[in-house]
């Protein structure tokens, strides 16, 4: 995943729970509507047969397109699958660890919330790219808020490339397309009986 262009770019993030098989062809048909830089396989399992299974079946169709897969919080997982990369979500906490055992060339990303601290830490220990959400408060979310303020700065002073995820609909898409560098988006879509068409209706607030 490279550093983005002016526009910001797609990092789809998979559903939690998902069939490798039926998903592998809606994502086929999500990556042929939409140019994609990255993809994240977010299982909520940790059986390794399975997360292994769905990123074998998944890889098919992102080699294909030539777009990185990354696989949630299973760094050594990556390293046995030859995946390009891994996505932390506790900060900064394992991205040296990451780096170490990943090689200079593979994907680190992290998630820091809202922090800005986090997310400064994240890029001093190696990542490629920090993630910042959700960017709503939701009914069953108590935690911290990424503000449309911290990507302002970040855009402005941080050199690392950043991405919004979480809640994110046509209104903050178009708020936040001018100061981050990723959309990640995954539930926003996957629910919709066409995640493709509902991808094209969100992505056209960009710009």
């Amino acid at each position: 995943m490279q550093d983005a262009p002016e526009q910001p770019q797609l990092y789809l993030v998979t559903p939690t729970v998902l069939e490798p098989a039926t998903f592998a062809d809606t994502l086929a048909a999500v990556l042929d509507a939409q140019e994609t830089a990255c993809v994240r396989l977010a299982l909520a399992t940790k059986d390794e047969g399975d997360l292994s299974r769905a990123a074998d079946t998944l890889r098919v169709v992102t080699d294909a397109r030539d777009v990185a897969l990354v696989i949630s919080e299973h760094t050594l997982l990556a390293e046995r699958l030859g995946l390009d990369g891994v996505h932390l979500a506790d900060a900064a906490r394992s991205v040296r660890h990451a780096r170490k055992t990943l090689g200079p060339d593979a994907i680190v990303g992290c998630h820091c919330a809202g922090s800005r601290h986090d997310g400064m830490s994240a890029g001093e220990a190696g990542a490629d790219y920090v993630s910042f959400g959700p960017v709503q408060p939701t009914a069953l979310y108590d935690g911290e808020i990424a503000e449309a303020d911290l990507f302002q700065w970040w855009s402005e002073v941080i050199e690392v490339p950043c991405v919004a995820e979480g809640q994110l609909d046509a209104a903050m898409i178009a708020a936040l397309a001018p100061v981050t560098d990723f959309f990640a988006i995954g539930d926003e879509i996957w629910g919709s009986d066409d995640p493709a068409a509902a991808l094209k209706s969100l992505w056209s607030h960009i710009g």
